[in-house]
Protein backbone atom coordinates (compact mmCIF):
# COMPACT_ATOMS: atom_id res chain seq x y z
CA UNK A 1 0.00 0.00 0.00
CA UNK A 2 1.55 3.64 -0.68
CA UNK A 3 1.62 5.84 1.09
CA UNK A 4 0.03 9.61 0.66
CA UNK A 5 2.48 12.30 0.33
CA UNK A 6 2.36 15.35 2.18
CA UNK A 7 1.82 17.58 -0.52
CA UNK A 8 -1.10 15.48 -1.79
CA UNK A 9 -2.83 15.11 1.49
CA UNK A 10 -2.92 18.80 1.85
CA UNK A 11 -3.84 19.74 -1.60
CA UNK A 12 -6.84 16.74 -1.30
CA UNK A 13 -8.14 18.47 2.02
CA UNK A 14 -8.07 22.09 0.70
CA UNK A 15 -10.28 21.18 -2.17
CA UNK A 16 -12.72 19.05 0.30
CA UNK A 17 -12.69 21.96 2.56
CA UNK A 18 -13.38 24.69 -0.41
CA UNK A 19 -16.12 22.15 -1.26
CA UNK A 20 -17.17 21.77 2.31
CA UNK A 21 -17.70 25.66 2.21
CA UNK A 22 -19.87 25.56 -0.92
CA UNK A 23 -22.44 23.55 0.62
CA UNK A 24 -22.43 25.34 3.80
CA UNK A 25 -25.63 26.66 5.10
CA UNK A 26 -24.93 29.00 7.37
CA UNK A 27 -21.96 31.69 6.93
CA UNK A 28 -20.18 31.06 10.22
CA UNK A 29 -19.62 27.18 9.00
CA UNK A 30 -18.73 28.53 5.68
CA UNK A 31 -16.52 30.68 7.06
CA UNK A 32 -14.90 27.70 8.95
CA UNK A 33 -14.14 25.83 5.69
CA UNK A 34 -12.96 29.00 4.04
CA UNK A 35 -10.39 29.33 6.75
CA UNK A 36 -9.46 25.70 6.67
CA UNK A 37 -9.27 25.72 3.15
CA UNK A 38 -6.83 28.60 2.98
CA UNK A 39 -4.69 26.83 5.64
CA UNK A 40 -4.33 23.20 3.56
CA UNK A 41 -3.37 25.09 0.45
CA UNK A 42 -0.71 26.71 2.28
CA UNK A 43 0.49 23.52 3.89
CA UNK A 44 0.62 21.88 0.01
CA UNK A 45 2.39 24.81 -0.93
CA UNK A 46 5.37 24.16 1.70
CA UNK A 47 5.43 20.54 0.26
CA UNK A 48 4.88 20.83 -2.99
CA UNK A 49 7.51 18.31 -4.51
CA UNK A 50 10.87 19.97 -6.11
CA UNK A 51 10.88 19.09 -9.61
CA UNK A 52 14.58 18.69 -11.48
Amino acid sequence: MRTESDHRFYARRAAEERTAAMRSVTAAAKSRHEMLAAEFAARAQKYQPISA
